[in-house]
């Protein structure tokens, strides 16, 4: 099954985390540069993993695929942010998270992004192991510990 074709996950594992945008992230005008978003996004995906148990077994295992991200409202130093990362679907080695940063004005940043997981000595892909469909699919709304 490719990710297209998954079922909806009505539970799917999500986190949410509440970040503000550090003077780092940003660019000469003080506007967040554009790869903080997936810095924010990774940051989100560990949190999530982490929650869920699954750290050990998906990290190096899950390269990504592909990346579709739009920037629609600038975030500037001290913003308060929230980054709501959430399984959209699973394929047979797929994954499809969606996300969505918010600040201070609405939605900042929308996308998605796939990854395949892989054996970590062959880096071929493999069908997911149940135990971890399961978390993934069925994990529902995480805390984030950080």
């Amino acid at each position: 099954m490719s990710a297209s074709h998954a079922e909806p996950l009505p539970e799917a594992a999500r986190v949410v985390l509440r970040r503000r945008i550090e003077w780092i992230d940003t660019d000469a005008a003080g506007i967040y540069h554009w790869t903080t978003a997936f810095r924010l996004l990774e940051a989100a995906e560990a949190a999530l993993h982490t929650a869920l148990g699954i750290e050990d077994r998906t990290f190096g295992a899950m390269p990504r695929i592909s990346v579709s991200v739009d920037f629609r409202r600038p975030l500037r130093f001290n913003d308060p942010v929230e980054v709501d990362l959430a399984v959209g679907s699973l394929g047979r080695s797929s994954i499809v998270y969606t996300l969505a940063i918010h600040g201070p004005d609405g939605l900042a940043v929308a996308g998605e992004v796939t990854a395949c997981f892989v054996d970590k000595a062959t880096l071929r892909a493999v069908t997911w192991p149940e135990e971890l469909r399961d978390r993934l699919a069925g994990g529902g709304l995480q805390e984030d510990a950080g």
